[in-house]
């Protein structure tokens, strides 16, 4: 059985052994979309992360049988396709809670604590040339006794709610499928709990409902102390918006971890007034080493799971 890797770079430097041990395997660093088929070819196992199989790239390959997405998210399969070949298809869920669940509190900690901006302070060598054994440059609050308004409590919604709990914080949440459920949390209307909250994370998935979101009018709505933190997808916050908030300081600060470009182009968050004002990464709240593993232990299940049902 012949197993094709077409992203192993989505994984790091992870060991792929538990997978390569499944088959004949294949790896490729990078797939570009010229190559997918090409790299494909004789498959009868592909993993995937962000490299797309379309309905033709699906059709032009007679042996395939299974798809082990590395991932949650299905957006680059034609699962239409899949489905009208008898073509297997099956993700990974839950892998990375714990890990972004921290990146969003490490978030919310470095903007309170003002943690970059003290740190190049010692670094840069201010602190050496100063007189004062303190500095007080920038403001330094405490999560404990704000209040912390959770955009969909999933998986990752409820534990990062677990989290901010112990930190002492007070905690709502709404709901962006419009269901309220009975949860540990009261629930409150976005324009609400925007109003209400010190620290707004996002924790939803990216749906023609929730693509622009957070937008000029809704950050209009956030207190100025307050920040908001997104670690769930690109596009739900506008981003030009959020770069005008920060430079009039309608908001204090603000956490991405995602973009509606990655790697992200030019743009205003580039240029802001106030670089402490925003802490960002690049995607990589979900990749923490061990949610790394577990994810590459789930996919080498799937594909166990595929082989018991031949």
């Amino acid at each position: 059985m012949k197993i094709v890797f077409l992203d192993e770079y989505s994984l790091g430097d992870m060991d792929l052994t538990p997978i390569k041990e499944l088959g004949e395997y294949v790896g490729y660093v990078r797939t570009s979309k010229e190559d997918v088929l090409e790299h494909s070819k004789g498959a009868e196992v592909i993993i995937a992360n962000k490299t797309r199989l379309t309905a033709e790239i699906l059709r032009a390959l007679p042996d395939l049988r299974f798809i082990a997405i590395a991932a949650t998210g299905m957006n680059n399969v034609d699962l239409d396709a899949a489905a009208e070949l008898g073509i297997g298809v099956k993700n990974v869920a839950g892998y990375s809670t714990y890990s972004v669940a921290e990146a969003t509190l490490t978030f919310a900690l470095s903007l309170f604590k003002n943690s970059i901006y003290f740190d190049r302070y010692v670094q840069g060598g201010e602190y050496a040339a100063g007189e004062d054994i303190f500095h007080f440059g920038r403001p330094v609050r405490q999560l404990r006794g704000s209040k912390w308004g959770i955009i969909g409590l999933g998986a990752i919604g409820r534990e990062v709610a677990r989290l901010a709990t112990a930190f002492g914080c007070e905690v709502a949440y709404t709901s962006t499928s419009g269901v309220a459920r009975k949860e540990a949390y009261p629930h409150k209307s976005l324009d609400d709990l925007l109003g209400w909250a010190d620290v707004v994370s996002i924790h939803c998935p990216l749906t023609p409902t929730t693509k622009g979101l957070i937008g000029e009018k809704e950050l209009q709505k956030m207190k100025p102390t307050s920040i908001i933190i997104n670690v769930a997808r690109g596009g739900i916050i506008d981003e030009e918006a959020l770069a005008k908030a920060l430079n009039n300081k309608v908001i204090a600060g603000a956490g991405l971890d995602v973009f509606s470009r990655e790697p992200l182009p030019s743009s205003p968050l580039y240029e802001l007034s106030d670089k402490y004002s925003l802490i960002a990464a690049p995607h990589g709240a979900w990749a923490a080493d061990a949610a790394r593993r577990e994810l590459i232990r789930c996919i080498a299940e799937n594909i166990k799971e595929y082989i018991g049902n031949k």
